[in-house]
């Protein structure tokens, strides 16, 4: 199956996704949606944001909200990482936290990302966390014990590891993010904007064309 396939296929779950993840947030204590469009550049990118890739010169940045265990967000992960390879240097790549409630291990996993990331692995759990997903998703036990596992494979510090679960401003952080995504309209994931602008694709070469013309456009 080719890698444009996989991509159309995950971003039409996607959009059933949008609906069921509107459904399952709305009883929930965060802001409501924003209309889809331009959204508060402030509320998008904030200064403890998750940055994969950095643009030296800042004109272009590209956002997703994710839920690592949302199957879309797994089969839109290899098109995400060719685009990074293909626009290094030109173009910022950021990663804000978006956990369904509906799914068990959403917050877990974010939880591993995010205390993997207080010790400068970020990128190394981000990527276990797709690689693995099909063991462990859409599972209703909690996965904590297999995450601390990728941890100890990753070579962390497990008592701080632990330390960083465990502490509350962890799991604050992860919910800020959500909290931003539902504010700049967020429903579903994965979700993406360019420079602010939130994008509707069908595939890879929507999300091409929507880096292409920032660039085109100054940034």
């Amino acid at each position: 199956m080719s890698r444009n396939l996989v991509l159309t296929i995950g971003l039409a779950v996607a959009a059933v996704l949008a609906v069921v993840g509107a459904v399952t947030l709305s009883g929930s204590s965060s802001p409501e949606p924003a209309p889809p469009g331009a959204a508060d550049p402030s509320a998008l990118v904030r200064p403890d944001s998750h940055r994969l890739s950095t643009a030296p010169d800042g004109r272009v940045t590209f956002v997703e909200f994710l839920d690592f265990e949302c199957e879309a967000c797994r089969a839109a992960f290899p098109a995400v990482e060719e685009l990074r390879e293909a626009y290094r240097g030109r173009v910022t790549f950021v990663l804000r936290y978006f956990p369904i409630p509906s799914h068990t291990n959403a917050e877990n996993a974010a939880l591993a990302v995010e205390a993997a990331a207080r010790q400068g692995q970020l990128e190394a759990m981000y990527r276990r966390m797709y690689q693995t997903q099909t063991t462990w998703g859409e599972q209703r036990e909690s996965k904590a014990g297999l995450f601390r596992d990728f941890a100890r494979d990753l070579g962390l510090d497990l008592a701080a590891y632990d330390r960083a679960v465990a502490d509350p401003a962890t799991l604050a952080r992860i919910r800020s993010d959500r909290d931003d995504g539902m504010a700049l309209g967020v429903t579903g994931t994965p979700s993406f904007f360019v420079n602010g602008t939130q994008l509707r694709p069908n595939d890879i070469n929507d999300l091409r064309a929507a880096i292409d013309g920032a660039l085109a456009d100054g940034g």
